[in-house]
């Protein structure tokens, strides 16, 4: 991956690094456990002008570094710490896949463990290990089984448990040790190498050797004589417990980021281009903009264009979550790795590569996963210093247990327990995992949440601003009444009204133009075609002087109630007539979106307040508001684009926390104004950009399910991190009062990480 200069983002996104700054993503081995993550951390921003981001589950940093630092420095560091690091490796050709494969088949397929090699030999070591380790803990634990010499029996199989089974947790151990730091490795190490050391010295030195030894398991410490007991179970069972532990945390870990794989994986593969009016296929990778290439029915489009030749319906589910399939014809944007679902279609490439929706949505997505909500930068915090105080607990429930009682057996069995029972690994995965788990679900429903900052401020939120035009309307004018004066037949007043509206570029002509088509079939062509600036438009209709707008002195009384009644319901009124007399009006509006109203009803039932803002005159503001359930207290209407940031602020300044949805230009500084800032991913790059949630379709209903995804996600890193920080507060002082059984400590700190894991990844089941 090579690195770019990044840009100072907006407050509460997560670009925050200066100008001039390069970046530089990292794929970092050897971590296993989040004080791991954080020692890497540290070293990383030791060198100057740099700032990094580790994240222990996605095992990547995110390095933003000055000039005068080259990647290899920062490779450097990292080996010197003790890990591996390396950029990642450029995307290779995958072969042609099926264009009907779906989002979550790519995701089963990417998530299976058997993709993955660290984690089949993973998998492999824990088999090993656990068959081996039964028979030890069932003949320890279990009296009746206890035959003369069992205990060797037990070394026999107990020994290649610890020391290969083991060997990860070895060998990360050492070398922490060279480099002067501990791990949860390092309290996992010496853990089960304390109890196999001395169930060896009891075996050969002491009186635990002798044929007829019996043994017998307790959940709490022993206090028997030191020379003939024996800790095999708790060496072999711990080590098994924890490569249990870590190979369902591994491959939880995996099934996590599965959505953001499956999103990398929606793309084409490979493209039917047009050379020389021949059909070529090549690499999807080779397309330029301004390309035009061919899409048969079933195919994925591959890459963002414009429909240049043909019609279809496309599929978009992948990337919207929107199931039914749109209409495009010649002039229609299409994106990449959506479906064409009917006829065949040429392209013309507009954006490729980097710039295309998918790749954009992706980089969102990952960038999400790879930052640090706050909380969590607390968890890292915590977790750093965390296995040196463990370490010291551990020693000191040893000595104070030796100065209290003096019992050797019960003093050790204690210290044990609170070295195996103390890992922080539970910690390091509370917020990561449900940050994967919740960003590559909002992004299967077409939902990109830009970083873990977003997720606090979902929760403060208490007020959301909709922008008018594009957001709760589709942003077209559309034809609403049509009113005829007495006499005149409706029909015949339409279809004179749209020929000579045909001809103009206006929108409302351009509305009036279409809705007539629609109601009344196609249009006689209209001639001696005129604007008259300001006023209108006339021409000649099938033998009649038509005019269009206001031309006309003087209104009968019922074509004026008419007018009046359409301006005052905050439609655009057009009186239509001709051979000089008004002969009707026709009315058209910016038609509120199908599922606005609905949209409003669920923020409401998340207890936030509507506000709808727009630059339109208050009557128009006003009908809308009433056709969505919008309080006319709610409204702020005449408001000129400059202005919505002051409308933003003056709601902050009331007190409130603002939400803002909005698709323009126009809109950007509100966005970025706003508490939090939900872009329409219909609208344009800079509300994109400027807003912190983007919701890939255009509708507002979205908006309600990423404010609820993203507070289920939040609530799942509290649930998570209360667990982790409760389960280590708890744990610890049961383990040094000599409470816990090494090997329950063990299953416990096991069941701790895993459970994190879990309850994150119940966030895939949210609709």
């Amino acid at each position: 991956m090579t690195s770019s200069t990044s840009t100072a983002g907006k407050p509460g996104t997560t670009s925050t690094e200066p100008p001039g700054l390069s970046q530089v993503e990292l794929l970092i081995g050897g971590m296993t456990c989040a004080s791991c993550a954080a020692r890497v951390e540290k070293k990383l921003n030791r060198i100057d002008g740099v700032s990094a981001t580790v994240n222990f589950a996605t095992e990547k940093a995110r390095v933003a570094y000055p000039p005068g630092v080259q990647v290899e420095d920062l490779i450097a560091t990292v080996v010197k710490t003790g890990y591996t690091a390396e950029e990642p490796p450029p995307p290779q050709p995958q072969p042609r896949q099926e264009a009907t494969k779906s989002p979550e088949s790519a995701g089963a397929t990417g998530a299976h463990p058997a993709a993955d090699p660290e984690l089949s030999a993973l998998r492999q070591r824990l088999i090993v290990s656990a068959l081996l380790a039964v028979p030890v803990v069932l003949l320890s634990m279990v009296p009746a089984l206890q035959f003369d010499n069992w205990q060797w029996l037990a070394l026999t199989l107990a020994a290649p448990v610890v020391v290969w089974g083991g060997l990860p947790f070895h060998r990360a151990a050492l070398t922490n040790a060279r480099h002067g730091a501990a791990t949860m490795d390092t309290l996992v190490s010496v853990g089960t190498l304390a109890a196999f050391g001395w169930s060896l010295w009891a075996l050969f030195l002491g009186d635990a050797g002798m044929p007829g030894m019996h043994d017998e398991f307790r959940l709490t410490v022993s206090r028997m004589n030191a020379a003939s007991t024996i800790y095999l179970e708790v060496a072999a069972g711990v080590v098994a417990f924890i490569l249990l532990g870590r190979y369902l945390e591994a491959r939880s870990k995996r099934r996590a980021g599965a959505a953001l794989r499956a999103l990398l994986e929606l793309g084409a593969k490979d493209v039917s281009v047009l050379r020389d009016g021949r059909e070529v296929r090549v690499p999807v990778a080779s397309l330029a903009v301004g390309d035009r290439f061919v899409v048969r029915p079933g195919e994925k489009i591959a890459t963002d264009g414009t429909v240049v030749e043909g019609a279809s319906a496309v599929d978009a589910s992948m990337l919207t979550g929107e199931s039914v399939p749109v209409d495009v014809g010649v002039g229609s944007p299409v994106t990449g790795a959506t479906v064409n679902a009917g006829g065949r279609l040429v392209v013309e490439a507009t954006r490729v590569g980097s710039d295309t929706q998918l790749a954009r949505m992706a980089k969102l997505v990952e960038d999400a996963q790879n930052g640090k909500a706050q909380v969590q930068r607390l968890a890292d915090r915590i977790s750093a210093v965390f296995v040196p105080v463990v370490l010291l607990i551990a020693l000191g429930t040893l000595l104070t247990w030796l100065l209290a009682g003096g019992d050797v057996t019960a003093s050790f069995t204690a210290a044990v327990a609170v070295l195996i029972i103390a890992c922080p690994c539970a910690l390091g995965l509370a917020t990561p995992t449900a940050l994967m788990v919740g960003t590559g679900r909002g992004a299967q429903l077409g939902i990109l949440i830009k970083g873990p900052e977003v997720l606090e401020s979902t929760r403060r939120v208490d007020t959301v601003v909709l922008d008018k035009t594009g957001t709760v309307t589709t942003g077209r004018m559309t034809l609403q009444e049509v009113h005829a004066a007495e006499g005149t037949d409706e029909k015949q007043l339409l279809r004179i009204a749209g020929a000579l509206e045909h001809a103009s570029e206006h929108p409302v002509a351009r509305a009036i133009a279409a809705g007539a088509e629609e109601r009344v079939g196609p249009l006689p062509a209209a001639e001696h075609f005129e604007n008259v600036p300001g006023r209108g438009v006339r021409g000649r209709v099938e033998g009649h002087e038509v005019s269009v707008g206001r031309l006309f002195d003087e209104l009968p009384e019922d074509v004026a109630r008419a007018r009046r009644e359409a301006e005052t319901s905050g439609r655009t009124a057009v009186v239509v007539g001709w051979d000089g007399v008004a002969r009707g009006v026709v009315a058209v509006a910016d038609a509120v979106k199908e599922t606005s109203a609905q949209a409003v009803r669920e923020l409401r039932a998340l207890g936030l307040r509507p506000v709808l803002l727009t630059g339109d005159n208050r009557a128009v503001a006003e009908a809308v508001a009433g056709e969505v359930g919008i309080d006319s207290a709610d409204v702020i209407a005449e408001v000129l684009p400059e202005d919505k940031v002051d409308a933003v602020r003056r709601l902050q300044a009331e007190g409130r926390t603002v939400a803002m949805v909005g698709d323009g230009v126009n809109d950007a500084a509100a966005l970025a104004t706003a508490d939090l800032g939900l872009a329409m991913g219909t609208g344009t790059d800079a509300a994109i950009e400027a807003g912190d949630l983007t919701l890939v379709r255009g509708d507002l209903r979205v908006a309600a399910d990423a404010i609820r995804l993203s507070r289920r996600t939040l609530g799942t890193i509290k649930g998570n991190l209360v667990w982790a920080f409760g389960y280590n507060v708890a744990a610890l002082p049961l383990a040094a009062a000599g409470l816990l059984n090494p090997m329950i400590a063990g299953a416990a700190m096991a069941f701790s990480s895993v459970f994190v894991v879990t309850n994150s990844l119940r966030l895939r089941t949210f609709r």
